[in-house]
């Protein structure tokens, strides 16, 4: 085993040989340490409460899906068709300079624009096990203990298949964006628990529910519409933990710790609305550079399409758990965020629908 620690996170691509059989003295562990003043705690009563966050353990152990082999591998999709459909909404597909690639030119531009975007998944549910780890430890109450145990298990598994789907069907690995690693630091270097639940539960989580319901739904490789699918069953779980355990603990709070929380949320909101924005594969294709290329997609219909997406479903869910202050609502309102104030929140869930068994293989259903 060799581990090189870095400063920081790798700024290159990273290719992968599929024909490559490492042995383990050939594999290089590349780290990057962050310190944390985590507080952790003790449960001392180990009473059941019988409460949406029991019910939602139990689900998870019901539902808990094999990576490995519940997935149908060995599908690859065919090297000369698209990974995701072709929507004329996406920028890309209005640029004069993407009808000037090749056929060939564009296929690549598909692989390298999904690496580009699977990467940010796959970063990003690193993030959430290490944050979902850090919870085990530090949530006070016994069943969050179990339940962030449980999650620490899904995001393990969904860096597992988001890894292996970019290192076998596509061959290649994107950088962390750098708002997105800033974001996650925030969150895993915070001594607040809760601050923790806040960042990692209502705003990464969200985000990644649209992100990857966006996704599935232009997808073409059956084998990542299947993938997405399972992942996104698991995630809409952690949401609704998320809301179950805060809308509670956030009454106990003074009203100056509500309001350092809701800025915080509101901080995040603002990284995650603006700055999480993937351009360097339409850079290199389309020849643009990093701020045209960032511009363009923020004025994308497909784009605006997404954020309102997203924050559908987070406004809400900050407004469900007290985060809504009267101070932090102007700053939502500059925004144009405080008309998703009342769609519906992500306390309840649709049970029926969790409980269902996983559709295998060619069976998941379109989006709609």
């Amino acid at each position: 085993m060799k581990i090189t620690r870095t400063d920081g996170p790798p700024e290159d691509l990273l290719y992968f040989d599929n024909e490559l059989n490492l042995t383990p003295e050939q594999v290089e562990d590349v780290a990057e340490i962050f310190n944390t003043p985590l507080t952790g705690a003790y449960n001392w009563d180990y009473t059941v409460v019988d409460n949406r966050i029991k019910k939602l353990y139990e689900l998870g152990k019901e539902l808990n899906w094999n990576g490995s082999i519940d997935l149908n591998w060995d599908y690859t999709h065919p090297e000369d068709e698209l990974l995701t459909e072709a929507d004329e909404d996406l920028p890309h597909q209005t640029l004069e300079a993407y009808e000037a690639l090749s056929d060939k030119e564009k296929i690549e531009f598909d692989r390298h624009d999904n690496a580009e975007l699977l990467s940010q998944f796959l970063h990003g549910e690193q993030g959430a096990l290490l944050v979902a780890s850090q919870l085990t430890s530090c949530a006070p109450t016994y069943n969050a203990k179990l339940y962030a145990a449980s999650q620490t298990f899904d995001e393990a598994r969904h860096v597992e298949v988001f890894n292996r789907y970019l290192q076998e069907k596509i061959g290649m690995h994107y950088p962390i964006e750098p708002n997105l690693k800033a974001l996650l630091d925030k969150i895993l270097t915070d001594e607040r628990w809760d601050l923790k639940f806040i960042g990692m539960q209502i705003i990464i989580e969200g985000l990644a529910l649209a992100a990857f319901q966006m996704l599935k739904s232009l997808s073409k490789d059956p084998l990542l519409t299947q993938l997405l699918h399972y992942v996104i069953r698991d995630e809409a779980r952690h949401v609704t933990f998320g809301i179950n355990y805060l809308e509670e603990f956030i009454k106990t709070l003074t009203p100056e710790e509500i309001e350092d929380r809701a800025e915080f949320a509101y901080e995040a909101c603002v990284i995650s609305r603006e700055r999480l924005i993937n351009t360097k594969a339409m850079q290199k294709y389309l020849k643009m550079s990093e701020d045209e290329a960032r511009e363009f997609v923020l004025s994308t219909s497909a784009n605006a399409a997404f954020r309102n997406f997203l924050f559908s479903r987070v406004i809400p869910n900050l407004s469900r758990i007290g985060l809504l202050t009267d101070k932090i609502r102007p700053k939502f309102e500059a925004l144009g965020l405080l008309e998703y104030e009342n769609a519906p929140d992500d306390f309840e869930c649709d049970w029926n629908e969790l409980k269902k068994p996983l559709e295998k293989f060619g069976e998941i259903p379109e989006a709609i």
